[in-house]
């Protein structure tokens, strides 16, 4: 009988700890950030098949213009059995290099709007005074003419 209470009171435990458990997960999922990665997991990729698609039906073709249409690719070398596609390898260094590079320009494209985003709304936006600190400032001016007229 007394194995009976323990084993109730260990699974009474285990419940409030899957509670617990569960109201942080809640807590969790529900804060604005999760959404905000999931919209980026999103947008990511679909950023990323554009940036796929560039680098594979513009960019590189234009490379391969200017290296005389050569394609990596294709170069292997045979030791034995086993083939080593050292040119795939050599083809992906060139594909990140090239995706690298286009993201790099388009955050930089990015960033330079937001910069001048925030520079027209400075100019926009000058610092108002307060209705204390012009009238301190009037009171200044007034004695600094009284003071001169006094002289």
């Amino acid at each position: 009988m007394a194995k009976k209470v323990i084993e109730k009171e260990q699974i009474k435990k285990e419940k409030e700890k899957m509670n617990k458990f569960l109201n942080e997960f809640k807590t969790f999922v529900s804060r604005g950030n999760v959404l905000d990665l999931a919209v980026g997991v999103v947008v990511g990729g679909a950023f990323s098949k554009i940036v796929t698609s560039l680098v594979n039906d513009i960019i590189t073709p234009l490379i391969g213009v200017v290296i005389g249409g050569r394609d990596f690719s294709s170069l292997s070398l045979t030791i034995g059995d086993s083939s080593i596609a050292y040119g795939l390898f050599i083809q992906n260094i060139i594909d990140f290099l090239v995706i690298a590079f286009c993201i790099f320009v388009f955050i930089k494209l990015i960033n330079k709007f937001f910069i001048k985003k925030k520079e027209e709304e400075k100019k926009e936006d000058p610092p108002k005074k307060s209705d204390e600190v012009v009238l301190l400032e009037e009171i200044r001016d007034l004695l600094k003419k009284e003071k001169k007229n006094s002289k």
